[in-house]
């Protein structure tokens, strides 16, 4: 059931215009970003791995804490409207990458399905393919590289 209405304020205000509540709630919570990725440091070329962040929980795809993640992960990325366009490494599914190409946001999204879940069962999210960064020591990272697994 789509809960979408007309006047959903992803519909009326570009990324710029969105309060930061409004900027949080476009996270479709499928835990993508939170993904590592190795850069090629000759090409600059970008890699993703099925390997998460440390702080990610697996199970609900979202970063156990959020506040702090900058403090505890020194690489971690905030993501915003100015860096979206930049971020080649964003899935084309990313609610954010969506709203900036003019796309909207996809039947799974939470906003519009309402329901957080859906994410996870449309196979959008990260959850119960990806393993933990812990997993891998960093000579072996590479083996762990990925195509995007999967467009919406």
């Amino acid at each position: 059931m789509n809960h979408e209405s007309p006047e959903a304020f992803w519909r009326t205000k570009t990324l710029s215009e969105m309060t930061a509540s409004e900027w949080e709630q476009l996270c479709d919570g499928c835990g993508r970003c939170c993904l590592l990725k190795l850069e090629d440091e000759d090409t600059g070329d970008v890699y993703l791995t099925r390997l998460a962040c440390r702080l990610l929980d697996l199970g609900k795809c979202r970063c156990r804490d959020y506040p702090r993640r900058h403090e505890l992960v020194h690489d971690c990325l905030s993501i915003d409207p100015e860096t979206v366009e930049k971020l080649s490494w964003l899935p084309a599914s990313c609610g954010y990458r969506r709203i900036s190409e003019g796309r909207g946001l996809a039947w799974w999204h939470p906003l519009v399905s309402g329901d957080p879940d859906t994410v996870h069962q449309a196979g959008i999210s990260v959850r119960g393919w990806a393993r933990p960064e812990t997993q891998a020591n960093s000579e072996e990272l590479e083996r762990y590289i990925i195509d995007d697994f999967g467009e919406d």
